[in-house]
């Protein structure tokens, strides 16, 4: 069905991005537009086709979405477990799980009754490792990914794919704009010794809603440059 979606005559294909005013939700939409996707783009913030609040906000029709690519989160919620607030606990519940969950069942039912469908959810690879300071935020994105698990398997009959993307440090704006000390903090532990570019993470995503991805489904597919990687061993010299 979806290689009939893309072949001349068929309908264009139409995507979701939500989250995608900036950052890595900009690259993931300026990509799947060069990929000859139309692509409707929503935020709480302005600048998109869509300004939406994905936590509460009634969406708009969204039935004849093929590709749904629910990338909206907050990432700034910093609290350890022991002071994190309630209302901090929340928020980051209601825009990163929650938001995800209603982004993806408004893309369903339309994409349940052509029996085709993509559905991409960004996680984070801090659903793997963890990430102190930010248990909300680590909470939610290992949530999406058993979403994404269920999701896929009542749909999988379906023509449906349902997979999560799982970036690492990514060189948006907000990540750029950290500290000196914090970033070089970070740059000392990452195995790659670098970000992730925003349009690493967007050719993956752009490959899951590809025909050739029709097989692959309930993944978590990680973008992180080895950070889930050990790479401490028992030698006393580097092996490089």
């Amino acid at each position: 069905m979806l290689r009939a979606v893309h072949e001349a005559g068929a309908h264009a294909v139409k995507a979701l991005v939500t989250g995608a005013a900036r950052g890595l939700g900009a690259a993931i939409a300026e990509r799947l537009r060069r990929d000859g996707m139309q692509v409707v783009t929503a935020d709480v913030a302005a600048g998109c086709d869509v300004r939406l609040d994905v936590a509460r906000d009634p969406f708009p029709p969204l039935g004849d979405v093929d590709v749904c690519v629910a990338n909206a989160a907050i990432t700034t919620t910093i609290a350890p477990a022991h002071r994190m607030t309630a209302e901090q606990w929340q928020r980051d519940v209601d825009v990163n799980l929650t938001g995800a969950f209603r982004t993806v069942q408004a893309c369903l039912s339309g994409m349940r009754e052509r029996r085709f469908g993509r559905i991409i959810v960004i996680s984070s690879a801090a659903a793997r490792s963890g990430l102190r300071g930010q248990v909300a935020y680590t909470a939610t994105k290992a949530g999406v990914v058993g979403m994404v698990l269920t999701v896929a398997a009542e749909n999988v009959r379906h023509g449906i794919t349902a997979n999560a993307v799982l970036p690492g440090l990514v060189a948006t704006e907000q990540v750029r704009a950290m500290p000196p000390d914090v970033m070089a903090r970070w740059l000392a532990v990452l195995p790659a010794g670098r970000l992730v570019e925003p349009e690493e993470v967007a050719a993956v995503i752009a490959f899951l809603a590809s025909p050739a991805a029709g097989s692959i489904t309930g993944e978590a597919v990680g973008v992180d440059g080895g950070m889930h990687l050990s790479t401490v061993d028992f030698g006393s010299q580097r092996r490089d």
